[in-house]
């Protein structure tokens, strides 16, 4: 009976789709890779775009002879002259371009940055790409090789194409400003945990998420598994302006909160939300009646200590200390939060807090265990915990070696638990 309500529930969430205003379509995106047709005009470059075989593509000199890759992690501080950009023949008539971030794969891994529990909004659209928007910007960023070194190169897919804004938007959601090296280095020598998994988890990247968005898919992963949260989120994001379609997806910027207050509880409810839709719905009017705005009252949140931005979090409905820590490290520039729920309780017992281990997980030693990870980590805490949490994910057992997988006082989990790769302690 149980199994069959799930059912139910699951497939009114993917039958309602929510009221949407349509803008214009942009311009038509670019057909599948097999139908694609290149002509090289200097330098060969090896992309990561089929399962089948390895494209050739090229770098265009004639358009920007001045421009070379920056090698520099602290990208924000050129961040337009060091562009390269790369042009690729669609047909006869349509030419898209791919620009690159300059950013190697030791600062910015796409398969271990986008699908671990960050975010919920970014869907792979190729191998080693992903798409997402930005705002209102709509983003496939791809991981590839040139010259034997890795890095990142993006497609802006909205009808105006590229803008030094749209840049702008997302390297400041992807944290470039903050380099991956120096950190990891300190990571490493205060942790023998982290050194050994350093050479195999390079390039996870936090990413800085607008909080609004943060703060309702984390709402909608409270006790969830990463399949559930990701329709409700994509339920949510239905919402707001369509920026276009993709393999098929069609994405959206995701909605104000007065797009979000065009929905009630009973209609969340019948879109499979559960508890979770008096919450949203709580959330929506509670930020609304925030002076200034609530996305301004968000965002003011990062001036603040982050005990005092934590607390003002929890007043909002739905909040716990957990779901608040989360936000306050992927949206308010909160580096040190810890968002302790009994992955990380069990990851930080085994390594960090051995102690501890045994002990029953409460809100008191849940403190404990943040403040041991700042003790040991410093003001990047947040980034460390993050990768000791991803290398504990049963999708990530593959770049590991097995030396490295942790086996130590794990229990063995049930296939509905093995679903579940962060639970939401409220």
């Amino acid at each position: 009976m149980g199994m069959n309500n799930k059912l139910r529930s699951t497939r009114s969430l993917l039958s309602l789709k929510p009221p949407i205003s349509t803008p214009p379509s942009p311009t038509a995106t670019t057909p599948p890779h097999h139908q694609i047709t290149f002509k090289a005009i200097t330098k060969k470059r090896s992309i990561k775009t089929s399962n089948s075989l390895t494209t050739k593509r090229t770098l265009l000199h004639d358009f920007h002879k001045e421009l070379t890759i920056c090698k520099s992690p602290l990208l924000l501080q050129k961040p337009f002259n060091s562009l390269v950009e790369t042009s690729y023949k669609i047909g006869d008539t349509t030419e898209r371009c791919w620009r690159s971030l300059g950013v190697g794969i030791k600062e910015l891994k796409l398969d271990i940055t986008f699908p671990t529990g960050q975010t919920f909004r970014w869907k792979k659209t190729g191998p080693s790409e992903y798409t997402g928007a930005v705002g209102t910007y709509l983003f496939t960023l791809r991981q590839v090789t040139i010259d034997d070194d890795d890095e990142v190169e993006y497609f802006i897919h909205n009808p105006s194409g590229f803008s030094q804004e749209a840049e702008l938007a997302l390297r400041d959601y992807l944290n470039l400003s903050i380099s991956l090296t120096d950190m990891w280095k300190g990571f490493a020598e205060a942790d023998s945990r982290f050194a050994a998994l350093a050479p195999y988890m390079g390039g996870a990247r936090l990413l800085r998420q607008d909080p609004v968005e943060c703060l309702f898919q984390f709402i909608c992963s409270s006790n969830n598994n990463i399949q559930r949260i990701t329709q409700m989120v994509g339920f949510l994001s239905g919402f707001g302006p369509c920026l276009g379609t993709v393999e098929g997806t069609e994405f959206h910027a995701f909605p104000s909160l007065e797009e979000l207050s065009s929905f009630d509880e009973g209609h969340l409810r019948k879109a499979g939300f559960g508890y979770r839709a008096k919450y949203i719905v709580g959330a929506v009017e509670c930020l609304k009646s925030k002076c200034g705005g609530g996305k301004e009252w968000l965002l003011s949140l990062r001036n603040l200590p982050l005990e005092e931005a934590i607390e003002a979090l929890c007043t909002l409905p739905g909040i716990g200390p957990k779901v608040a820590a989360c936000v306050a490290l992927f949206s308010l520039d909160q580096h040190h939060a810890i968002p302790v729920d009994t992955h990380v309780w069990q990851l930080a017992t085994r390594y960090i807090t051995p102690e501890l281990s045994g002990e029953r997980f409460t809100p008191k030693l849940s403190r404990n265990v943040s403040e041991a990870f700042v003790k040991r980590f410093g003001k990047y805490a947040g980034w460390a915990q993050t990768v000791l949490f991803i290398a504990e994910l049963s999708s990530q057992k593959a770049i590991l070696p097995q030396h490295l997988w942790s086996t130590k006082g794990a229990k063995s989990k049930t296939k509905h638990e093995e679903l579940i790769d962060r639970e939401i302690e409220d």
